[in-house]
Parts: C-alpha cells; sequence; structure tokens
C-alpha cells in the first residue's frame, strides 16, 4: 500500500464526514484510513465504520498518531487533523511532489474554510511564514497535513508522547535533521476556523504567537501553559433539526412514490427541501412544501421498447439547458438552506450538487441492485445488463451509503456501503385489505403497446386498465384514468396483476398476494430484472411479449402462485426507515 492516513479524533461527529468524504472523492486510491479515536462520546465512532476505516484507541494527538503507525501498511504517512478537508487531487499531488524532491517531511498550505477576508489574510501569511520558514526552523501542526515515511517516523520514534502541545513541530524537526523538510507548494488543505471562531482572534493569536516564539527558542510548552484543549464538545449552535435536500427521479412513478412514503417520515424530525423533475415533481408538489421542478432525463419508448437512439438524442439536446438551469437553481437554494446531507432517489443533478458543495449523500434506489448485488440473468440480457450499468454508474457517484430496496435479496458486493431492505410501501398500501375479486388489473407505463388491447379482448376476463390515460368501456375492458384513491381499491380487489416489470408495482402486488404477469419493456433491463426474480421466487410469470395462450395459461395457474406469495413476509417499513434515522444522525450536525 501506498498511503496511510491517520487522524486522530475526539467528539468530530460534526467534522469528520466532510473530511472522510473528501477523501473518498479523490481519484488516487492506494490508501488506508485509520482512526485514533480517544473515547468519543457522540457518533465519531460510527462515522469512522461507515467509511470503511480501521477504528483504534487513541488519547491525546500524538499518542493516537503513533497508535495509527504502529498498524499503517502504507509506504508514506498522512497526519491530518479531523476538521479540515482536502482539496481535489490533493492526495496525489502531495505525493508527487514530495517524491519529484525528494523530501522526507513536508506539510501542505492551508485555505479556511469562511468566506471572511480577515480569516483568509490571516492563513495566507501563515503559509507566507511557513515557507519562508522552513529552510531556517523547520516547523508546522497538524493541522497543515504532516507527509512523511513510514521508515523516518520509526527511525525517530515517532511523536514524543510526553508534550500535550507542539508534538507535531517537535516531530517534524526531528525528522528534518536526518531528512529534508518542505512546505508543499501545489496540494491545498481546507481548515476549519472553529478554533478561532470560539476563541477569539486577540486570544488564539497571542496563543500561537507565544507557542512559536517558545519553538524557535528550543523550549517546549504545555498545552496547561496555553489553556489549549484537545477535541470539542458539541456546538450548540447546531441544535437545530438536520437539514436535508431530497431529489428524487422523475422518469415513472416508482421514485415519486417511495420518496412521498420517506418525506413524510423525515418531516417530523427534519427540515427538507425537495427537487424532482416530470412526474415526480407533479405528484411530490401537491403533497409537500418546498418543492422545486427541476428538468430530468426521460427514455423515449415506442412500440413498448426502449428506443435506445431517440432517448440520447433529446437527452443531449436538452443537456446544455438542463445543466445550466438545474446546477444554479440547486447551488443557490442549497447555498440559502445550507444543507448537511442529501438524498437522492436516482437523481442525476442532486449528485452533481453533492461533489459541489462537499456534502455527504445517502443512496436510497432499487436501480444498484444492478450494479452492487451479484445478479444471476440469462446471458442474452447481458447487452441490456452492461448498458444499465453504465447508466446507473453515471447517475449516482460515490455516495455515502447505499440503501438498496427489493424483494429479492442477491448477494451485496460490499456490505460495509450497502445494505438491502424490503421495499418501501404506501401506507394505503400497508393498510389495504387484499380480497380476490373478479377482475384483472392492468397497468401500463407505456401507452403505444397497442398489442395489449387486442388479445385482452379474446380473454375471457374482465380486466381494468390503467397507463392510458383516458375513461372509456370497451367490451371486456374498464379504462381508467389515474385515481389514486380507485387504483387502490381496484389493486386491492383484483385477482391479478398484469403490467411491465416497474418494481413499485410488482413490490405492492407481492405484497398484497396478487399474482402478476409481467411483460417488461423490451431493453428496460431494470423491469427485466425485476421480472425474473419474480418469476423465479414462484409469485408469477415473466414473459417478453404477450400473446393469448400466456394470458390463459397465468389465469390458469393463479392458485399456485398464491399459495407460493403466501410465504412472503415485510413488516412494513420499519427497517430502512431505522436505518434512515441512525444515518442522518451520524451525517447531519
Amino acid at each position: 500500500m501506498k498511503l496511510s492516513i491517520i487522524i486522530p479524533t475526539y467528539n468530530e461527529e460534526e467534522y469528520l464526514p466532510k473530511l472522510l468524504y473528501s477523501i473518498e472523492e479523490q481519484e488516487f486510491k492506494d490508501y488506508e484510513i485509520i482512526i485514533a479515536d480517544a473515547g468519543s462520546t457522540d457518533s465519531t465512532k460510527e462515522i469512522a465504520k461507515l467509511s470503511c476505516t480501521k477504528v483504534i484507541n487513541g488519547g491525546l494527538p500524538a499518542v493516537g498518531r503513533n497508535n495509527g503507525a504502529k498498524i499503517a501498511e502504507g509506504e508514506y504517512l498522512l497526519f491530518l487533523d479531523s476538521d479540515v478537508v482536502l482539496s481535489a487531487g490533493y492526495l496525489e499531488s502531495a505525493i508527487e511532489e514530495f517524491e519529484e524532491k525528494e523530501l522526507g517531511i513536508a506539510i501542505t498550505q492551508i485555505i479556511p474554510l469562511s468566506d471572511s477576508n480577515v480569516d483568509k489574510v490571516l492563513h495566507k501569511f501563515a503559509n507566507f511564514f511557513m515557507k519562508r520558514a522552513e529552510s531556517i526552523k523547520p516547523h508546522g501542526a497538524g493541522c497543515y497535513g504532516i507527509l512523511t515515511t513510514k521508515i523516518l517516523h520509526e527511525k525517530a520514534k515517532g511523536f514524543d508522547e510526553e508534550l500535550d502541545f507542539g508534538e507535531d513541530s517537535d516531530y517534524i524537526e526531528r525528522i528534518a535533521k536526518i531528512s529534508t523538510f518542505k512546505v508543499l507548494r501545489n496540494p491545498r488543505l481546507l481548515v476549519s476556523t472553529r478554533r478561532l471562531e470560539k476563541e477569539g482572534l486577540k486570544d488564539l493569536a497571542f496563543k500561537y504567537t507565544k507557542s512559536t516564539i517558545y519553538d524557535f527558542r528550543g523550549k517546549k510548552i504545555s498545552a496547561e501553559d496555553l489553556d489549549y484543549k484537545f477535541g470539542h464538545e458539541k456546538n450548540d449552535n447546531f441544535s437545530s433539526k438536520p437539514r436535508i435536500i431530497y431529489a428524487a427521479c422523475g422518469e415513472g412513478m416508482g421514485h415519486a412514490i417511495r420518496t412521498s412514503v420517506v418525506l413524510n417520515h423525515l418531516k417530523q424530525e427534519n427540515e427538507v427541501v425537495v427537487f424532482a423533475s416530470s412526474r415526480a415533481f407533479e405528484y411530490l408538489s401537491g403533497k409537500f412544501d418546498n418543492v422545486y421542478e427541476i428538468h430530468g432525463f426521460n427514455t423515449v419508448y415506442e412500440d413498448n421498447a426502449v428506443n435506445d437512439k431517440k432517448t440520447f438524442i433529446k437527452a443531449m439536446k436538452n443537456l446544455p439547458r438542463d445543466v445550466k438551469d438545474n446546477i444554479k437553481l440547486l447551488y443557490n437554494i442549497a447555498n440559502e438552506f445550507k444543507p448537511e446531507l442529501i438524498i437522492s432517489d436516482f437523481e442525476f443533478y442532486s449528485n452533481i450538487l453533492s461533489k459541489i458543495i462537499r456534502v455527504p449523500m445517502i443512496s436510497i434506489d432499487n436501480m444498484h441492485v444492478i450494479t452492487h448485488c451479484k445478479i444471476d440473468v440469462p446471458r442474452k440480457y447481458s447487452r441490456d445488463k452492461l448498458k444499465a450499468e453504465g447508466v446507473v454508474r453515471s447517475f449516482i457517484m460515490l455516495p455515502q451509503k447505499y440503501l438498496i430496496t427489493s424483494y429479492f435479496y442477491p448477494e451485496i458486493k460490499n456490505s460495509d456501503k450497502v445494505s438491502i431492505f424490503p421495499p418501501i410501501l404506501r401506507n394505503e398500501i400497508l393498510n389495504l385489505e387484499s380480497v380476490k375479486g373478479g377482475h384483472v388489473l392492468v397497468y401500463q407505463t407505456s401507452t403505444s403497446n397497442s398489442k395489449l388491447i387486442e388479445v385482452l379482448k379474446k380473454v375471457d376476463e374482465n380486466f381494468i386498465i390503467y397507463g392510458f390515460d383516458f375513461e372509456k368501456v370497451d367490451e371486456n375492458l374498464i379504462f381508467r384514468e389515474f385515481n389514486e384513491d380507485q387504483f387502490f381499491k381496484d389493486l386491492g380487489t383484483c385477482k391479478a396483476v398484469l403490467a411491465n416489470g416497474g418494481f413499485t408495482l410488482i413490490s405492492e402486488s407481492i405484497y398484497l398476494k396478487k399474482p402478476i404477469l409481467s411483460i417488461p419493456v423490451k431493453g428496460q433491463f431494470e423491469q427485466i430484472l425485476n421480472a425474473i426474480y419474480m418469476e423465479r421466487l414462484g409469485y408469477g410469470e415473466f414473459h417478453e411479449e404477450l400473446e393469448l395462450d400466456i394470458v390463459e395459461q397465468f389465469l390458469n395457474k393463479l392458485d399456485t402462485y398464491s399459495e407460493a406469495l403466501k410465504s412472503y413476509k415485510q413488516d412494513g417499513n420499519k427497517a430502512i426507515l431505522k436505518e434512515l434515522d441512525r444515518l442522518i444522525k451520524i451525517y447531519s450536525k
């Protein structure tokens, strides 16, 4: 391993997520993270474990850094304070300059996480001073990012654990005597100004000036002499409700329905601003306040199949406008709202926003089962699978946690970052009495499926059909415009469901013990996957084309599928909402 990043912590739940997020965003990946915790009483250790870090016992900074170095596997050691944020490309730039100049120990120039001109001037002066003094007196602090080699760390016998202040400058000076020290010119660390804000410029300037004078005279000074404390208590200014941006994809209705359930829960204890496109915006804006409309991507369907060419052309035609308008709206509202967390239900632009403003993101959807679980599908769908994987990976990139909803449970590839939960269901579904009536419910998201009508007219059965956006009775077919209350009634009293492969309706049908005949939209791999696993569970049938004999065969086997459905169990939405509350507690404040 190239690099070990060692971070001493004590009650750093407010700042640590931002640092870990900035590390995860680096293109350089040959590293490990070691958190040396001094007995935090908040969520610091839980946050660290979520980010796949090693968590060990620490103490004062010198003790924590040494403990981390003992188990480090990297050739290089980077010591960071927990309230810094890495700039883009930091790790690669720091190591490259370190090696090019053949250094033994180095620190980084800093930029304040503040809009104050005074703070900017002070930090510019600190950088200037460190560079001017580097050849006279190697000097620095943990917040500057100390980079050295494990060999030199061991040769110098690590940080002096007898020192409770200035242990970092002492460490730099001792290693500089046996190697070369420099202030790196290219990489930058973004550093918190919390101590400056808490103690005031005058008092803090006095402490650092006094400690620097002592250091340059070769004398030691203690933290007690300076009234300097390691760690920070929880800031009372952050006692308000967690602030969350929630964004939903507008393709189909599944994302909107799932989002509405989660929002009903979140709005009880959190401040939430919502962004959604297309049908999701129409649906959510009628139910909640603070819902903003953005442009989204939409699939073009023809003859119950995805038209990839037209979908791509439409997306590219609108992309310049969408990017400009969406990012401007999202950024302006985020700048005022100051979110602590972003939750995305497969919404592309919120993913970009999280990277721009460096706010942690949680992904909630069913799509990531495609990329983060080991799924098994016939070889003939390999091309569709590869295409779907590319889309899913491009829409949501590197969130802190993936919460996947699914009625089937394939093996997870990375259990540290990914969890699977049962589908999120509307209260209307959870409370719906399911009885076996005298009709089959038909739901289509594509109005271009004319063959469907021709086939169903030949079946000796009554069908209630949603998705064609008109009201009409045509022999044994009853067409309905969408109305939630009527839809719930028709779903609860149907004997079976005929649909595409949409996740939400399949999930609701399974919960209500309704056998399913699924004819996925061609080329829509997510629907194909849903149908394949639904059939494997014995809950119904998956077919690529709708034919008369297929419908009749399915209807003759309803008792078999109903028996298999009896085994399905789900305790509402408790598990995923509990996990979401836990993650909000960790990543906010």
